[in-house]
């Protein structure tokens, strides 16, 4: 049998199989090719779900503060909120937030509940946040 070295200068029948084992066919270049292209492909559609989802995520919690802002103001406010649906813009975020508080009484006649939704621009309720207003304490001077 001939070693390597003399089956490149010759070409002699036993060196054929020699030959052909020194790389890649055109068939496996290809399918490694079509491969790796199907998983760039996932990677980069996993990339633009991951940017839509941040986007989301940062949209929601700019709702969800200003759904708190609103709620807070309801709760901390002196006299408490009028009964029913009232609605508003906010500024956060250097957006208009349109929001919507609904309020209604809640077992005793002196609790209130107070739900804020706070809404993106095609309608979509992005924050939701639920508070207890508690009774007004009667406030003696003496």
């Amino acid at each position: 049998m001939a070693d390597r070295r003399s089956c490149v200068v010759r070409h002699e029948p036993e060196c054929r199989g020699l030959n052909n084992a020194r790389g890649f066919t055109l068939i496996e270049v290809m399918v490694a090719l079509a491969v790796f292209s199907l998983a760039a492909l996932a990677l980069i559609r996993l990339e633009g779900a991951t940017i839509r989802s941040t986007a989301l995520l940062g949209d929601t919690t700019l709702a969800q503060m200003v759904a708190r802002n609103v709620a807070v103001e309801a709760i901390t406010a002196a006299s408490p909120p009028a009964l029913g649906q009232a609605a508003g813009v906010e500024q956060n975020g250097g957006r208009a937030w349109r929001w919507v508080r609904v309020v209604r009484r809640a077992g005793d006649s002196d609790v209130l509940r107070i739900d804020v939704s706070v809404l993106d621009s095609g309608g979509r309720a992005l924050g939701r946040l639920t508070m207890i207003r508690p009774p007004q304490q009667a406030v003696t001077v003496s």
